[in-house]
C-alpha cells in the first residue's frame, strides 16, 4: 500500500478504526496514511471547501446564495439560483453542523434552510421548484424529480442535524408529491420532470439521448439517497418500504448484472437506451446503494447488496488512471472516452473504495482511496483562490468551468470530507 501513499503518510506511526455505518463491523487499520488521511481532509473541508463558500456566495442583498462564480473568479449576482444548488447547500451545512458541532456551520445552514421554504417551495401547488431568478421569484418551475429529491435529501439532513421536526415535515410532503405523480404504476420506477402543477412533460434535463428515454440510473440513486436520508431520520414505515422498492429497483433493472456497470438510461419498460458506463455513478452507487440497504435492516438483503456493491467498485475501477484520477465515461457504441476529470467522480472515487475497504478489508481499495485523493490535492485544490476547480484537463490543467453554478456545488467534496471523518473515526 505505501507504494500509493504520499511521503506525508510515510512520516506517521500508529493506527486508528474504520468504523462502518451500513451494517458492518468495524475494521483495524494499521496503515498510518488512515489518520493522515482524515487529518487533510478535515483541513480541506473547514479551511479551504467550506470557508470559500462561506465568503463568497452568501448573497446579502437580496437573500439566500449567489448562482454563480466562473473559472476566472468573477462572480455574477444576477444568476439564476438553482434548485439543486441551494438544496446541495442546505445539505453540506447541516451536514458539518452535524459531524463537527461548530454553530457557524449552522447558521449558513438555517440560512438556507430559510430561504429554500420561503422562496423555493412552491405554496400553491407544492414541491421545489427548478430555479429563481437573483430576486426570488420562480425561473424555471418545472418539477424536476432529480431536483426534488434533494430537497427530501437536504431538508431531511437538517432535522437530523438539529431535530427540527418543521423541517421534516417538508422533507415528507415533498416524497409524497413525488410517490403521487411521479411513480410509474404500470412499470415502477419515477419519471423525470412534470410541470408546474405536476403535469408531466419530457424535458431532457440530465443528459437524455432519446425521447425514448423515461427513465434515468441517476434520477433513481437520487431518489434513493433521499428517501435513505428521510428513512433515517423519520423511520416512517411506508418511507422504508419505498427505499426498499429502489433498492431491488437497482438489484434488478439499473445493474448490469453480467458487467455490473450501471445502466445510465432506460425506457418505461426498463430497456437500456444507449451504453454509456458512467465511472463516477458506478463508485458513488456502490456506497449510497450498501448504505441505503443497511438501514433498512433486512440481513438477508444487505448482504445481497455487499456483494454487488463490491462488484459495482470493482467494475468502476476500469476508469482508474496510473495518476489515482478517475475518468468520466466510455460510450461502448462509440469507444469514445471521455478523458476530463471532474471533481465529483474523483471525490466519490474516495469514498466509493473507502466503503470497499470496509467491507472487504482488500488493502487495494484503500489504496486507490488514498492515491485519489493524492491526485486531488495536486489537482483540483484551488490553493490560490480557495475551492476546488471542478474539472481538470488529462494533463491535470483546470478547465474552464464555473466554480460554482447549477450543478457545482460544495456537497460531493464536501460529503467526501465528512464521510472520511466519520468513517475513519472511533465508534
Amino acid at each position: 500500500m505505501n507504494k500509493f501513499i504520499s511521503i506525508l503518510f510515510s512520516v506517521l506511526i500508529g493506527s486508528t478504526v474504520v468504523y462502518c455505518r451500513g451494517g458492518g463491523k468495524s475494521v483495524n487499520v494499521t496503515d498510518p496514511g488512515a489518520e493522515q488521511l482524515k487529518k487533510e481532509v478535515k483541513e480541506n473541508l473547514t479551511g479551504n471547501i467550506l470557508h470559500y463558500w462561506t465568503t463568497r456566495m452568501i448573497d446579502n442583498r437580496n437573500g439566500g446564495f449567489y448562482g454563480r462564480i466562473d473559472f476566472k473568479e468573477q462572480l455574477y449576482p444576477e444568476a439564476e439560483k438553482g434548485g439543486i444548488l441551494n438544496a446541495r447547500i442546505l445539505w453540506t451545512y447541516s451536514s458539518a453542523y452535524r459531524v463537527l458541532h461548530d454553530t457557524s456551520y449552522l447558521r449558513i445552514a438555517t440560512r438556507a434552510r430559510d430561504y429554500i421554504l420561503k422562496y423555493f417551495i412552491d405554496r400553491q401547488y407544492g414541491g421545489a421548484y427548478r430555479s429563481l431568478n437573483y430576486k426570488g421569484e420562480p425561473a424555471d418551475d418545472k418539477k424536476q424529480i432529480y431536483t426534488e429529491a434533494f430537497f427530501i435529501y437536504a431538508l431531511s439532513e437538517y432535522s437530523r442535524a438539529t431535530g427540527d421536526k418543521t423541517t421534516l415535515a417538508e422533507a415528507r410532503k415533498i416524497f409524497d408529491l413525488v410517490e403521487k405523480y411521479a411513480l410509474d404504476r404500470e412499470s415502477n420506477g419515477y419519471f423525470e420532470v412534470f410541470n408546474r402543477d405536476w403535469q408531466r412533460v419530457h424535458d431532457r434535463l440530465i443528459g437524455e439521448n432519446s425521447d425514448i428515454v423515461e427513465k434515468t440510473m441517476n434520477t433513481h440513486l437520487h431518489v434513493m439517497e433521499a428517501y435513505a436520508n428521510l428513512f433515517r431520520v423519520s423511520g416512517d414505515k411506508f418511507v422504508g418500504e419505498r427505499l426498499r422498492n429502489l433498492v431491488n429497483i437497482f438489484l434488478d433493472k439499473i445493474i448490469d448484472s453480467k458487467r455490473f456497470h450501471l445502466i445510465c438510461f432506460l425506457d418505461r419498460s426498463w430497456n437500456p437506451v444507449g451504453s454509456i458506463d458512467s465511472y463516477g455513478h458506478d463508485i458513488e452507487s456502490s456506497w449510497l446503494l450498501y448504505e441505503a440497504a443497511g438501514l433498512i435492516g433486512d440481513p438477508k438483503l444487505t448482504a445481497k447488496v455487499k456483494e454487488v456493491s463490491i462488484r459495482i467498485a470493482d467494475a468502476s475501477a476500469e476508469g482508474l488512471q496510473p495518476d489515482g484520477s478517475l475518468l468520466t465515461e466510455k460510450d461502448n457504441d462509440t469507444g469514445r472516452t471521455r478523458e476530463t476529470r471532474s471533481w465529483w467522480e474523483q471525490a466519490e472515487t474516495v469514498v466509493g473504495n473507502l466503503n470497499a475497504y470496509e467491507l472487504t478489508g482488500a488493502e487495494k481499495y484503500f489504496d486507490r482511496s488514498v492515491n485519489c485523493w493524492n491526485y486531488i490535492k495536486k489537482y483540483f485544490v484551488d490553493y490560490k483562490n480557495g475551492g476546488w476547480f471542478s474539472n481538470v484537463s488529462e494533463k491535470g490543467m483546470p478547465g474552464q468551468s464555473d466554480k460554482a453554478g447549477f450543478w457545482i456545488c460544495p456537497y460531493h467534496n464536501g460529503r467526501m470530507c465528512m464521510e472520511v471523518i466519520e468513517r475513519l473515526s472511533k465508534p
